[in-house]
């Protein structure tokens, strides 16, 4: 079981900044996908960035170069920094994490989920 909760979210104004931090807990082995979902008011739920066990990173095409996926050496903590906002890029974020063994935006090779946290961004 692997538990994960968000923080960071806040209101800013378009073209600030947030970071988001997921920290897990309980078991989490170093191969599990970890990720980045939003979901915008009365939208469907969609990925925003994913990491592999691997480090590699990837990211859905209207975040790229503004969001920045990481996560501290201990995979502890799964982190989002987010430059640049944009009003469309209110939502909630949840952190989710995958021990399918493949990794990409596929929610149900996602096991575990946070409760989300909301980013507001006002223009």
């Amino acid at each position: 079981q692997v538990q994960l909760v968000e923080s960071g979210g806040g209101s800013v104004q378009a073209g600030g900044s947030l970071r988001l931090s997921c920290a897990a807990s309980g078991y989490r082995h170093s191969s599990y996908c970890m990720g980045w979902f939003r979901q915008a008011p009365g939208k469907e739920r969609e990925g925003v960035a994913y990491m592999t066990g691997a480090g590699t990173t990837r990211y859905r095409d209207s975040v790229k170069g503004r969001f920045t996926i990481s996560e501290d050496n201990a995979k502890n903590s799964l982190f989002l920094q987010m430059n640049s906002l944009k009003p469309e890029d209110t939502a909630i974020y949840y952190c989710a994490a995958g021990d399918r063994g493949v990794c990409s935006f596929y929610e149900p090779y996602f096991t575990y989920w946070g409760q989300g946290t909301q980013v507001t961004v006002s223009s």
